[in-house]
């Protein structure tokens, strides 16, 4: 409702009724609940819906108890229905029709003033146009539509075209041009609208609407009706008529379709469902049974009946089936396959015979007849007799086979219904189909495009609707899609639900529901910084970014304010002030500097520091500690760290060790100076066994350790000691020992005593040898090693008889040597037979040998050096060639390989 109708109602002397003010004082309706729908996405919401509300904001007041225009319209009925009353639709029609702005027509985006002619739609949606724009709008749809219809803009329920408004009526369409009232709704001539309610025609209600002229659908009947019975009859109470189908909530109890039992459902609406109790039924024949429910008690097997028919010789082929058989279906009058000739005495059992004349039944064409003779079976459903025929458009005759269709390949180009496209089917007859494309033009809103089928004339408006609402969504407003754009957000009392990004969120004052940027906060910043203070400075955090939707221009220029912190920039450096120390860390040469500006520098002292040695102390200047991982620092703020750009190590030592070692070791220590101990003396000492056989390596650190018996015990190499013993040639049998080896008399070892001629032979022990030895006078060191033992035995007779033999035998080989001197020629090798002739004169040369030796020096290295020649150039000829043959060969290869592309690109 305008503004201008309020403030005349309000200071208006004309008194409220009497009948309002009761009802309004004895039912305050109470604000309709509506979700929060995002404003980014606008959802389709019709006008019937009791869901689609113009304000949820709980600060709003009843629309009946506020404005005395709607307060006359639902006095009535409030004065019949009570406290009961629903009038949840209503009341949706009501507040739009009441509020300031005034609803814009679906057709030309314009708004509807009260003195403008309008037209409502009573079918579905009961939007509110302009009269003179659904008058157009009606006759172009009718005009384009194939039907003479025309549809609702936003519903889209189709009216006749002799329903086209035609004059301006009120709501309840009593009177035509009804006049501007302020004390009433526009548009509405004030009287009880008494139109039919209908919605609840199937439960007999015959009452009408009491509620005054009013835009939107009727509400429920509100009249209590004394008896009103349940769903199953067996219960009657009073209710309202438009609820007085109801469900008593005992069970139904109604005979079911089967006759034998009730249904076991809670008293419902419509009618039983079936039959669920199961059992035994057999089929119709009686020869299956099977388990079923009862409402599918009644069915059939899938065996055949093969009953015999009435005839006696022919049996029922039928499947299952109850009663009986039949009679025979051959039995009575019979005529040829053709039908041209009766037989009427012939049996069941006998067949027709064929008549001899032409069939000249109608084949499957439907135009022509079976050229055949009468014969049994069905005709060939193929025609193949040849006509002329012609395409469906016309444009190509051809003799075709009567079976086969002659359609031609010429498009059609007429325009479809649209007046956009063309037709393009091939041989079309005349009768173009609808286009079947989507218009997909811009509707007038702006944003979105047509979806329904290409059409002439303009497009529908569109239906969805836009919600404005505030940033929030809990305050918001409806307006048709294309009007958005000049709306403003409304206010809303709701707290701002945007969380702050800075650290002050939990704390921080709030505020009101807004569009736009969030105040900046005002609380100190205190955040730590990365050297461990906290920021005094005024918050400067992230602030939420602004809603883009609604863009308000402001109406005044402010004045700019200079603001400290600039939000969503990172804290300004740190001006605390703090003592920092030299690069050395020097006692009492720190400096007071601000935290963000301390810098370390260098003092006038030495650096002093004990260097890794341990012995020493840095003397270069005073520089930044290099300290490597894992060594412990009492100030860590000061970032003495490997890492640091200014670290410098201290200087190297380059000292060798002067410490002295412990003796018996005598080597000096390897490594330069260094802090720790010296590291054991791992030198190699070489000690040799005590036989001399072989000389041992030992590390000192480990060989001065042990003790006397055990260094004597480690020399030692294991084996015999192999040293000689002083009277006789064997070595000693002991094992590697140290100091003198036992006693001669002690050796064990067996010799061979032989007599002065060695003939005689014994085996004595090495003690005994050495006893005779002494016992004869003689030194056992004097003897020779290989006569050791020799002469200790005395001859005997054997010892006289080989010395006889032996000289036998010397005196006849001599005697042999005499006789045969050619032996002795003959043996002598030929290499002395040829020093013997060396004397004798070399044969006579010849000049033949002397031609043939000058010619086959020269001759033979000239005809070698000109075979080799002719090789060479042979095989320079054949690789040649070779090479000139591979050659052609990939000349032709890419020749091939040319022609197949060509073949396989395409033609322009």
């Amino acid at each position: 409702m305008p503004s201008s109708y309020a403030a005349v109602a309000s200071s208006s002397r004309k008194p409220v009724p009497v009948a309002t003010a009761t009802a309004t004082a004895r039912r305050p309706a109470a604000p309709l609940p509506a979700p929060a729908p995002s404003p980014s996405n606008p959802r389709h919401v019709s006008d019937s819906d009791p869901s689609c509300c113009s304000s949820s904001s709980g600060d709003e007041t009843d629309l009946a108890a506020s404005d005395p225009a709607t307060a006359s319209v639902i006095s009535t009925y409030l004065s019949v229905a009570g406290d009961g009353a629903d009038l949840a639709k209503v009341r949706l029609f009501l507040s739009s029709a009441a509020r300031r702005r005034s609803p814009p027509c679906l057709i030309c985006l314009d708004p509807i003033r009260p003195s403008d002619p309008v037209w409502s739609c009573s079918a579905s949606c009961f939007a509110l146009l302009h009269l003179p724009c659904i008058q157009s709008w009606a006759h172009q749809s009718a005009s384009a539509a194939p039907s003479p219809t025309w549809g609702c803009p936003k519903c889209r329920v189709a009216y006749p075209k002799s329903q086209t408004p035609t004059s301006y009526h009120c709501f309840c369409s009593k009177t035509v041009d009804p006049p501007a009232d302020p004390w009433i709704l526009p548009h509405s001539c004030g009287e009880v609208c008494d139109r039919p309610l209908n919605s609840n025609a199937d439960s007999g209600c015959q009452h009408t609407c009491l509620l005054r002229c009013h835009p939107g659908p009727c509400p429920p009947c509100p009249t209590v009706v004394p008896n009103a019975r349940c769903f199953c009859g067996a219960h009657r109470e009073p209710r309202r008529c438009a609820r007085q189908r109801y469900s008593c909530g005992s069970k139904c109890n109604k005979s079911l379709s089967c006759g034998l039992h009730r249904c076991p459902v809670d008293c419902h609406d419509g009618p039983c469902p079936p039959c669920a109790v199961r059992g035994n039924h057999k089929c119709e024949c009686g020869e299956t049974t099977v388990e079923r429910l009862c409402s599918e008690r009644v069915f059939q097997c899938k065996r055949e009946c093969g009953g015999m028919l009435d005839c006696g010789k022919h049996r029922c082929e039928r499947g299952c089936h109850g009663g009986k058989c039949g009679e025979c279906p051959l039995r009575g009058r019979r005529t040829c396959p053709c039908g041209k000739t009766d037989y009427p005495r012939l049996e069941c059992d006998m067949e027709a015979a064929t008549c001899g004349s032409t069939c000249e039944k109608v084949l499957g064409c439907g135009r022509h007849k079976c050229p055949e003779r009468c014969h049994r079976g069905q005709c060939d459903k193929i025609c193949r007799l040849v006509i002329k025929k012609s395409c469906r458009c016309g444009g190509l005759k051809k003799e075709l086979p009567c079976h086969q269709d002659l359609t031609c390949e010429r498009k059609c180009q007429r325009l479809r219904d649209c007046g956009r496209h063309a037709c393009k089917r091939r041989c079309c007859v005349g009768d173009c189909p609808p286009c079947a494309e989507i218009c997909d033009r811009r509707l007038r809103c702006g944003n979105h495009k047509c979806q329904s089928p290409c059409h002439r004339g303009a497009c529908s408006p569109c239906p969805l609707m836009k919600t404005i609402s505030c940033f929030c969504g809990k305050t918001y407003f409806e307006v048709p899609c294309g009007t958005e754009k000049n709306q403003k957000p409304p206010k809303c009392s709701k707290k701002c639900n945007v969380d702050r990004l800075c650290r002050h969120k939990f704390d921080c004052r709030p505020h009101k529901c807004h569009y736009g940027a969030c105040p900046p906060c005002k609380m100190i910043c205190a955040e730590e910084l990365s050297c461990g203070h906290k920021c005094k400075e005024r918050c400067h955090g992230s602030i939420p970014p602004p809603n883009p939707e609604y863009t308000l221009k402001p109406m005044k220029k402010k004045m700019e304010k200079h603001i400290e912190c600039t939000p969503g920039t990172p804290c300004p450096p740190c001006q605390e002030v703090v003592l920092v120390p030299c690069l050395g860390q020097h006692i009492g040469q720190e400096r007071a500097i601000p935290c963000s500006k301390r810098r370390q520098f260098p003092c006038q002292n030495l650096c002093g520091n004990p260097l890794p040695c341990g012995n020493h102390y840095c003397t270069k200047a005073c520089h930044v500690l290099e300290i490597p991982l894992g060594q412990p620092k009492a100030d860590i703020i000061l970032s003495l760290h490997r890492k640091n750009t200014l670290a410098e190590p201290c200087e190297d030592c380059d000292l060798p060790c002067q410490r002295v070692r412990n003796s018996p070791c005598t080597h000096p220590c390897p490594l330069p100076c260094h802090e720790n101990d010296c590291p054991p003396c791992k030198v190699l000492v070489k000690r040799s066994c005590h036989c001399g056989a072989m000389t041992h390596s030992f590390e000192c650190v480990h060989y001065n350790n042990l003790n006397a018996k055990e260094q004597l015990k480690v020399r030692s190499c294991g084996g015999p000691c192999h040293r000689k013993l002083p009277n006789c040639p064997h070595l000693c049998s002991e094992i590697c020992h140290p100091d003198q080896c036992p006693s001669v008399d002690q050796c064990m070892k067996k010799v061979n005593v032989r007599c002065a001629c060695n003939t005689l032979k014994k085996e004595w022990v090495c003690q005994d040898v050495l006893k005779e030895y002494r016992r004869s006078g003689r030194d056992p060191k004097e003897v020779p090693k290989g006569q050791f033992g020799g002469g200790l035995l005395l001859c005997g007779e054997d010892c006289v008889k080989k010395v006889k033999v032996s000289s036998t035998e010397l005196h006849l080989r001599k005697v042999q040597e005499v006789k045969n001197p050619a032996m002795e020629v003959a043996n002598v090798p030929k290499r002395k037979k040829k020093r013997e002739r060396g004397g004798q004169e070399p044969a006579p040369y010849s000049m033949l040998q002397k031609i043939k030796d000058f010619l086959s020096g020269p001759l033979l290295k000239l005809l070698l050096l000109v075979i080799a020649i002719a090789g060479l150039v042979g095989l320079v000829v054949v690789t040649v060639k070779f090479i000139y043959q591979i050659s052609d060969w990939m000349n032709e290869m890419e020749e091939q390989r040319t022609r197949q592309r060509n073949l396989r690109a395409p033609r322009l």
